[in-house]
């Protein structure tokens, strides 16, 4: 009799009420714009229910609470381009949805900002080379959602180390289908809307060969750090800060910082020596044996030569 008031209270229906607003926060409503709402577990998502907004551009849904662990969230797409709210947990009450924000899109406007760029630089592998990841976050300052004009023309662009190799986009708000290399140029193609920070990672390989590098900086930067995980390395440049060592995932790693970066800033890092792999010797080590192998054969055959003829004369 006790599981009724429990199999009840989980058929409860919740409303997840909200607005869409264009131009920002303070914009206007959007009217008879189609919203739809998602429910994401942690084995799947997908939609559940669409309708549009009504003339004061809000919507409510009603959903079943239940299941705790489900994430609930809304979409509205304009000009193309799909916005979602926060997620949300549907349990002891409705829920009131931040406005769901829209823009109109431009391909130009003023340049998209980098408010944080982070390098990370993994020790030397067994071969000298170095793994890096690069974390981006870029921030349009503009009023319209920024697009790509075409193939050609990318929503940001920056650039690489020069002789980096196997670069390779990695997940963050920006999809990896969204980000390209051209040369020492990495292209994002991705919407930017106004006011987000969008975070584009990406990594790459220093070959053996680089002992140091230049860190390019086209454009202005807030924020620009470093953890470098050999210790023994340096970063140079205007205002450098080295920080503590951190911790992170077992790992220890140094950290430099830099703030308010302008473009053209000279950047370096001098990486120190590769660790020593006494499994690198192992060539050089058959190699000399061989040689001191092959010479002792030959002094034991000439120091015999003499006894065999002096043999040989009687």
């Amino acid at each position: 009799m006790a599981a009724a008031p429990i199999e009840a209270q989980a058929r409860v229906r919740r409303a997840v009420r909200g607005h869409v607003l264009l131009g920002g926060a303070r914009g206007r409503p959007v009217a008879g714009l189609w919203v739809v709402l998602h429910r994401v577990t942690t084995a799947s998502g997908a939609p559940m229910d669409s309708l549009r907004t009504d003339g004061a551009g809000a919507f409510t849904f009603h959903v079943t609470a239940g299941d705790t662990t489900a994430l609930y969230l809304a979409s509205a797409r304009y000009d193309d381009i799909v916005y979602f709210s926060e997620p949300v947990r549907v349990t002891t009450g409705d829920i009131l949805l931040e406005p769901i924000l829209v823009y109109h899109t431009s391909p130009t406007g003023s340049p998209i900002g980098v408010s944080q760029r982070l390098l990370t630089v993994a020790r030397a592998k067994a071969d000298g080379s170095r793994d890096v990841l690069e974390l981006i976050q870029l921030l349009n300052p503009g009023p319209a959602t920024r697009v790509a004009a075409d193939t050609v023309r990318p929503t940001w662009q920056g650039v690489l180390p020069a002789g980096v190799v196997q670069f390779q986009a990695g997940e963050g708000d920006v999809s990896p289908e969204a980000v390209a290399r051209r040369g020492d140029t990495v292209l994002v193609f991705a919407p930017l809307p106004p006011g987000q920070v969008r975070q584009v990672t990406f990594g790459y390989t220093l070959p053996a060969s680089v002992t140091g590098l230049m860190v390019p900086m086209p454009q202005p930067t807030d924020d620009l750090e470093f953890l470098l995980e050999d210790t023994t390395a340096i970063v140079t440049g205007p205002s450098v800060q080295r920080l503590d060592v951190t911790e992170v995932e077992g790992r220890r790693f140094a950290r430099y910082a830099l703030h308010a970066v302008p473009a053209g800033t000279a950047v370096a890092i001098q990486l120190g020596a590769p660790r020593f792999d006494p499994a690198r010797l192992v060539p050089v080590i058959v190699a000399v044996l061989v040689v001191m192998l092959g010479g002792g054969l030959y002094v034991a055959f000439r120091s015999r030569q003499p006894s065999a003829i002096s043999k040989f004369l009687r």
